[in-house]
């Protein structure tokens, strides 16, 4: 199927086939050619993740893929997106937007969310929110600072001008996200390790380690159950189905080295925190440029085995742990893998800034705010 919209001199197409989809994908390869601070996405996973067929997100969401074109040269793309549980169950009636790459132009910018607004429209929708994923495990947010600093594979990187666009085309701010790194330097290894030892105690915790992928599975189910918990009084927080724990495990839990991946568990070997943190993959996959063969592989083997540089991805603790010392069992335990490893810094990924329970968490290590990005809303 091959459908055109025509505006100006300006033809949005809707793509359909996996085929298509690469053009879809492969467009900020050529927009951010040369960019030191882009991070390039591995091809195939990228395609996977819009693929029905293969991303169990679909089961939940509807979404439609659009690319403009001048001259028959790809200037701009936009993901339409419904999560179905979203608008019918939490009655939340919200016209998602993601995968927003454009050169700058605002026309381009202007017909491509035209464009989602007129499918919101359709489905007696309220209003659209992006650049926005399928949930809130994935990518969120236009960078409105930091542009300066290298992205992470968990985050989009844009140019100054995607908020500038949205902004003059009348979207206001949504939500607000914080970006912030410290360096390990910064961690009182010897503060944290009296701590750890007084809580194991008092509370009977024991901190899990792993050196292997195929011990970490038995608790991954449990570890979600415990962070749609934590994470569902967060106003991004859509639930998260087995389909799509399944997926996770199979695309990201092999990937992650185990030693950075931190469980605590009660008397009973029940899970009451966790922790994940990922090596910093970011200059591999530059060298990648969306390949893992026959040489991409090789660059991502050798970050996942000895990172100068961490991403903290997830982090969790039981409500009746709170407040109770147990994240210094996790800081512990990753303080001692990271000195072993020779790990230097940690970034923390997009939190949202009225998040201030996870900003406690980490406030002794003397973060920097070093990107804030945003996601925007207008009314349909």
């Amino acid at each position: 199927m091959y459908v055109l919209y025509i505006y100006r001199m300006i033809t949005i197409k809707e793509i359909f086939t996996r085929k298509e989809l690469k053009s879809f994908v492969t467009f900020p390869f050529s927009l951010y050619k040369g960019n030191q601070y882009w991070v390039p996405p591995i091809i195939k996973d990228e395609l996977d993740t819009l693929d029905k067929k293969e991303n169990p997100a679909f089961e939940h969401a509807e979404a439609r893929f659009f690319v403009a074109l001048k001259n028959e040269k790809i200037v701009g793309r936009v993901a339409a997106i419904i999560n179905k549980y979203e608008t019918d169950k939490q009655g939340i009636q919200k016209m998602r937007f993601g995968w927003y790459d454009v050169i700058d132009d605002i026309e381009v910018s202007r017909i491509l969310l035209e464009k989602v607004k007129e499918i919101g429209f359709q489905n007696n929708l309220e209003y659209i929110e992006g650049p926005v994923g399928f949930s809130n495990l994935d990518k969120v947010g236009v960078l409105t600072e930091g542009f300066d600093h290298i992205g992470t594979m968990i985050t989009w990187y844009s140019q100054p001008y995607y908020k500038d666009h949205l902004e003059q085309l009348g979207f206001t701010k949504e939500k607000e996200y914080l970006e912030n790194k410290f360096l390990i330097s910064n961690i009182d290894a010897a503060y944290y390790e009296r701590i750890s030892n007084v809580v194991k105690h008092r509370y009977k915790l024991t901190p899990l380690n792993f050196t292997k992928t195929k011990d970490i599975m038995p608790y991954v189910d449990e570890m979600f159950d415990l962070f749609s918990k934590t994470y569902s009084k967060l106003s991004s927080f859509v639930p998260i189905s087995d389909a799509q724990i399944a997926y996770f495990k199979k695309r990201y839990i092999g990937f992650i080295n185990p030693e950075f991946i931190k469980f605590v568990v009660d008397e009973h070997n029940k899970l009451v925190a966790f922790a994940i943190i990922m090596p910093s993959f970011s200059k591999a996959l530059q060298k990648a440029n969306g390949k893992l063969f026959p040489f991409g592989i090789f660059h991502l083997l050798k970050a996942r085995k000895n990172p100068e540089a961490v991403t903290s991805y997830l982090i969790g603790v039981e409500d009746s742990y709170k407040n109770k010392g147990v994240t210094a069992i996790i800081f512990d335990e990753y303080t001692k893998v990271c000195n072993l490893k020779g790990v230097k810094s940690m970034v923390r990924t997009p939190e949202l800034e009225e998040n201030e329970a996870i900003h406690k968490i980490w406030k002794n290590f003397n973060p920097v705010t070093h990107k804030r990005r945003r996601t925007y809303r207008k009314e349909i």
